[in-house]
């Protein structure tokens, strides 16, 4: 499970979080993986995304879930950034700190960023 808190365009925190996972998954296919962002994060999961320049979160994150891993986005983070369902990339979704608590006692490994 990997947790990111880094800003979505604000330094490379996040861009480096998705870069693994995307790594991870290339190498052992089979390797179950979840990502929860939080803080500014929550930022990569929206859908009219038109970076300018460099990389692009959007497309990052619609390769991990065409590889089956799990978005999900702080409730408490997208709600103070006026971030709603209707604003997300199809297959991100929305949970509660109650979600991420369940997922990593769940987890063999936890990375954050």
């Amino acid at each position: 499970m990997i947790i990111a808190n880094g800003a979505a365009y604000g330094d490379e925190n996040l861009f480096n979080a998705l870069r693994l996972a995307i790594a991870v998954k290339e190498q052992a296919a089979t390797t179950e993986m979840k990502n929860f962002l939080m803080s500014d994060a929550v930022v990569a999961g929206l859908v009219n995304q038109k970076p300018v320049d460099g990389y692009n979160l959007k497309q990052m994150l619609e390769i991990l879930l065409a590889q089956q891993v799990e978005i999900k986005l702080c409730k408490t983070c997208t709600d103070a950034r006026g971030i709603t369902v209707l604003l997300l990339i199809k297959g991100v979704s929305i949970r509660t700190l109650v979600d991420l608590v369940q997922w990593t006692l769940a987890s063999n490994k936890v990375l954050t960023f």
